[in-house]
């Protein structure tokens, strides 16, 4: 059977960002199980500000194109975002509602449907980001994703890290290598399903 691919990035593209850190552990940690990963950073692949007008005039951005055939070819998603206002990040929500745009004969939602999709947040608050993962979860959701029920909500995470990145708790730790471990098991039943079907869940 060839290896899980799982499409990993963070809403958060700041230097020293903590969900950076946590997305990096949990890149670890997946490749940790056999699955492969493709780590992208949001920041090379610059897109405008979603606009029906500029769709109409200029098409589908060529960066949001090359993020729609990235998601078409990777099993699961593993997301990394700060909640900004009990929301997500302005940068992950305009990514997503460009990759769902149907492009190059491809509907909208293809690079979503029946995907699977881990949520993870680090926050500062003793909240963990939760109110940011639960929006995030109805914006996955609503494009056909699979979400993994479980997540990891980061509270003060400005304690979390040590001076080389690494979990200061390893229970943290512990929790970080089963959510990974379950991803990849979610990805892999949707991706069954697809082959056995011949068409997505």
């Amino acid at each position: 059977m060839k290896p899980i691919k799982i499409l990993a990035f963070s809403g958060s593209v700041r230097r020293a960002s903590l969900n950076v850190k946590l997305l990096n552990l949990a890149v670890a940690a997946t490749l940790e199980h056999g699955a492969q990963v493709t780590h992208i950073d949001l920041r090379k692949f610059p897109l405008p500000i979603y606009d029906g007008d500029l769709e109409a005039e200029s098409g589908v951005p060529e960066n949001a194109q090359t993020l729609r055939e990235l998601l078409l070819t990777h099993d699961g998603l593993l997301i990394a975002s700060p909640e900004y206002n009990g929301s997500v990040t302005a940068l992950l929500k305009n990514t997503l509602d460009w990759c769902s745009r149907p492009a190059n004969g491809v509907d909208g939602l293809a690079p979503f449907r029946g995907k699977a999709v881990g949520l993870m947040s680090a926050s500062l608050s003793p909240f963990g980001g939760l109110r940011g993962i639960i929006d995030l979860r109805g914006i996955m959701a609503k494009l056909g994703a699979i979400v993994l029920s479980e997540d990891v909500a980061l509270p003060t995470a400005q304690n979390a890290f040590d001076s080389q990145d690494a979990f200061v708790d390893v229970n943290v730790g512990r929790l970080v290598h089963q959510f990974t471990s379950n991803l990849i098991g979610l990805s892999t039943k949707l991706r069954s399903t697809v082959d056995v079907s011949g068409v997505e869940p």
